[in-house]
């Protein structure tokens, strides 16, 4: 049999597997409009999209991922049918790097959950049910809490705007790192290079406008800088207790005891840690074993920028190249801002039977 035909047996056996458990089947189209996505990242997604041009819809772009187009389904019908369960099966488009080896084109299968009922038991749910349709694999088993690191942030003793651009950033590691650095030192704070800048003046003398900015923006802009600059820098005490929440990484009983040990500093966690360790008791009670989980907080930082709670991957043991097997994870935020303010807490994930072949290969081979 060869690989192409393992991969649809796979692909087909999981979809059934989640449809009998009362998931609906759908399937949004190839070709979604670039808007959306836009919005959402920015213009970061063109470097990861296929993007084309419709003369009757605009910008398009070949589905780089399932969620969004789902969760728009269904905002749409929300008021018919708030809670519902979707499973879908089909290709996704991602561009690579030159010479990369990663494909640009790949079968996903899915699952994701919209419940406001209980939003723990489907975190549990969804973990467990992406779990059993991984087959018999020897997998590496990550998972992380977006949602701890947005308490941290913010419950940090200083302005709205700076909690807001590091809120922002979270998805970015090392321009969080940078912003969070620059927030913590008095120097790069000071707006005393604007001091005698005189913006009508400035506008006057100007030969031309560069950039797309108006007058009015860039005086605002000038005028919030000054306003926090007189607020005091982020604590190095703040920035080192920032710091440790990231660098937590162990087994999860290990992790929510670590996490414990932050609250008497960081106060603003204890909601998000509760959620958490309500997370682990419903694992436990689906009979996973925690023990064998990973739990880091730093987890989920560079995946798709709408997960803002549970996030977890596996990974193949046999083969440590391959990209995860399988990813998902709460998205909340998202049906929020694609219901237009209506929302409905969601969590799901995502299944590669190619990369479950391969990981079968290499594990038959060893």
């Amino acid at each position: 049999m060869n690989e192409q035909k393992q991969i649809e047996i796979e692909a087909d056996r999981i979809l059934r597997l989640f449809s009998n458990s009362g998931a609906k089947i759908v399937q949004p189209t190839i070709l979604q409009q670039a808007d959306t996505l836009l919005d959402l990242y920015g213009e970061d997604i063109r470097a990861r999209a296929y993007v084309t041009s419709d003369p009757f819809n605009g910008e398009m772009m070949l589905r780089p991922d399932f969620t969004v187009p789902i969760v728009k389904t269904h905002m749409n019908d929300l008021s018919e049918n708030e809670t519902a369960r979707y499973a879908y099966c089909g290709k996704v488009f991602r561009r690579q790097e030159k010479n990369s080896d990663r494909a640009s084109e790949y079968l996903q299968v899915g699952y994701e959950i919209f419940d406001r009922k209980d939003v723990i038991q489907s975190d549990a749910d969804a973990f467990c049910k992406i779990k059993s349709a991984l087959s018999d694999l020897s997998l590496k088993v990550a998972t992380g809490d977006i949602g701890i690191l947005m308490a941290a942030v913010s419950g940090l003793k200083t302005t709205d705007r700076r909690k807001k651009s590091l809120l922002r950033h979270i998805w970015r590691p090392k321009r969080f790192k940078t912003i969070l650095e620059k927030f913590t030192d008095e120097v790069a704070l000071s707006t005393k290079r604007f001091d005698n800048f005189d913006a009508e003046k400035s506008f006057e003398n100007q030969a031309k406008k560069i950039g797309l900015r108006s007058k009015s923006e860039i005086i605002e802009r000038i005028e919030s800088l000054r306003q926090d600059s007189k607020a005091s820098p982020i604590s190095k005490t703040e920035l080192g207790l920032i710091n440790s929440l990231l660098n937590i990484g162990d087994k999860c009983p290990q992790a929510l005891t670590k996490l414990k040990n932050l609250l008497p500093d960081m106060p603003a966690l204890q909601s998000a840690i509760e959620k958490f360790e309500k997370r682990l008791t419903a694992l436990d009670h689906a009979n996973v074993d925690l023990s064998s989980i990973d739990f880091e907080a730093s987890y989920g930082r560079t995946s798709m920028e709408y997960y803002d709670g549970f996030v977890f991957g596996f990974y193949s043991e046999s083969y440590a190249d391959l990209p995860p097997i399988a990813t998902g994870g709460r998205y909340d935020a998202l049906t929020k801002h694609i219901g237009k303010g209506r929302e409905i807490p969601a969590v799901g994930g995502v299944v590669r039977p190619d990369l479950i072949v391969k990981s079968k290969g290499f594990e038959t081979n060893d």
